[in-house]
């Protein structure tokens, strides 16, 4: 809906939200305690909003990667890796304006390398291999997922996030597809199937969710 998110319609809660008969601590709280997660104490290391997975927090975010990787493999998807840096131009075309101020894209130093940022999604380079390449229309549409490092500079200071949470780098699985325009639904059509595997997805990791 238009608005802000006072605006936003809960369409549909799934599981049962788990109830505890104590006071359930955070992930950041638990990963610490763990010694699986570090987030301080490394402004002298990697600065502001960055963070180290240890032990089981990196294998678990290996396994986690690999479970959607594995699941989006058995649907057909094409798997993809991508450049993590990419000429302005691929940014703008995705909607991205790495020239704004204050920006929320890394640039590479002009006087080194021209024209080239950090991408915050595969999205981008997703999208940059597309760029100008021909697809047979009998071979739409075209589903891919890729697994990559994103970096963001998270410019918004105006709350100050908790956790891992707006951070600068981080790793995630994408969808991304490439549809026919033919009818004018395939697009939505496509959104609709992909919204279903993250649903999915969940369900499958046991997680409440709405």
């Amino acid at each position: 809906p238009v608005g802000d998110q006072s605006q936003a319609r809960l369409l549909e809660v799934v599981g049962d939200k788990p109830v505890f008969d104590f006071k359930p601590k955070g992930h950041l709280e638990l990963g610490e305690g763990l010694d699986i997660i570090r987030q301080k104490r490394l402004s002298h290391v990697s600065g502001h909003r960055s963070y180290y997975l240890c032990g089981a927090g990196a294998l678990l975010q290996h396994a986690l990667v690999t479970f959607t990787l594995r699941k989006l493999l058995s649907k057909g998807f094409l798997p993809m890796t991508v450049p993590d840096l990419l000429r302005g131009a691929i940014f703008e075309g995705c909607g991205v304006q790495p020239s704004t101020t204050p920006s929320p894209v890394y640039t590479i130093d002009p006087m080194r390398f021209e024209d080239l940022c950090l991408a915050g999604t595969s999205e981008i380079g997703i999208a940059g291999y597309f760029m100008d390449h021909a697809v047979q229309l009998q071979d739409l549409p075209v589903r891919v997922v890729c697994s990559s490092t994103c970096y963001r500079a998270e410019t918004d200071t105006g709350r100050e996030p908790w956790g891992l949470y707006r951070v600068h780098q981080f790793t995630k699985v994408e969808m991304f597809g490439v549809t026919a325009a033919e009818s004018g639904t395939e697009s939505e059509e496509l959104l609709d199937e992909f919204l279903g595997l993250q649903k999915e997805i969940y369900s499958d990791l046991g997680l409440h969710y709405r």
